[in-house]
């Protein structure tokens, strides 16, 4: 049940700032880390994949905002990473691309949150007190009903609503978007993890992406027609099956390039390192090496199968290439 204490915003306030309050704001390409003068409407969460249900919560805080600007804060990195490493769940986002994606969603500003040790151990009255209202000046906070905070995630929405009545800012806690199956970060990752890439784009309202700066491979791809980006995988990230899929390449630039993309090993040629190699279609005069790209997986083809000789691997190629031409034409 969504709910939102008040229609009007409580007295302003005037913001304490204390400068013994050690800095808790993380650099990170397009965040904040200035100390704030004014107040802010301010949405929280870990905000991984900025999903369809983030997206949400930031639209309902600039409509609550009134004017003052609307603050993202999520966390780097993931508070599980800290607490417990061994269940800390694999990553959809970098930092950088998580600040650029919550921008995108109406975001005036993104701070992240350098998530310590000593900040797990914060009760959940601290982490109002340092964060919400010195740090930010917030009179309208706004969050997920699933939304927890301080030390073993003590906190919930009810104690935050509390917590704003004293402090002097409004609390609107969101149902979870998505029906009997909310939308949520787990989702995703369970439905990229299943390799259905359109079930997890429906999620997200993008299709889900992997990232990474183009490395020189083996070069068999040239050899054969088919000159590849390559990208190495990064295990911190959720990555889909091994298998062929159907995507685009996208630039620093912007530029968006249709693509057949295959991540695995190589097993024809007894790969061992798990990379994502991108073929452009109809483009053998690209050179990307050193680029940063992002590699957007709209469709699963076929999983990944090892060819006995390079004739059958070169007629399969075809048809990836074939059948990745019709899906996304």
């Amino acid at each position: 049940m969504r709910v939102f204490l008040g229609t009007t915003a409580p007295p302003r306030r005037r913001a304490v700032w204390h400068s013994s309050v050690v800095t808790i704001w993380r650099e990170a390409p397009g965040a904040a880390t200035a100390p704030r003068t004014g107040p802010t409407a301010v949405t929280i969460g870990n905000f991984d994949g900025v999903h369809r249900g983030h997206q949400h919560v930031i639209a309902r805080t600039r409509e609550l905002a009134d004017g003052i600007p609307v603050v993202a804060v999520t966390f780097d990195p993931h508070p599980m990473a800290v607490v417990a490493p061994d269940r800390a769940p694999l990553r959809l986002t970098s930092i950088a691309r998580r600040v650029e994606l919550l921008h995108a969603a109406g975001a005036d500003e993104v701070r992240v949150l350098a998530f310590s040790h000593e900040m797990s151990t914060w009760s959940p009255e601290s982490f109002v007190q340092n964060v919400v209202v010195e740090q930010l000046g917030a009179r309208t906070v706004v969050v997920g009903e699933n939304f927890r905070f301080g030390q073993r995630a003590s906190g919930d929405v009810g104690l935050l609503r509390r917590m704003g009545e004293a402090a002097g800012f409004v609390v609107d806690g969101l149902d979870l978007d998505g029906g009997e199956v909310p939308f949520s970060s787990t989702l995703v990752r369970r439905l990229v993890a299943e390799g259905d890439m359109r079930a997890a784009a429906s999620v997200l309202g993008r299709p889900h992406e992997v990232s990474g700066v183009v490395v020189t491979g083996d070069r068999r791809g040239r050899e054969l027609g088919f000159p590849t980006a390559n990208v190495p995988v990064d295990e911190e990230f959720c990555v889909p099956p091994d298998g062929v899929y159907a995507g685009h390449v996208v630039r620093a630039s912007g530029e968006r390039l249709p693509a057949a993309i295959s991540v695995g090993s190589n097993p024809t040629f007894d790969g061992t390192q798990r990379r994502v190699e991108s073929y452009v279609l109809d483009r053998t005069d690209l050179d990307l090496y050193g680029e940063h790209l992002r590699v957007e997986l709209v469709e699963h083809l076929r999983g990944m199968v090892r060819f006995e000789g390079i004739e059958p691997l070169v007629e399969q190629m075809h048809a990836d290439v074939a059948r990745t031409r019709s899906l996304l034409t």
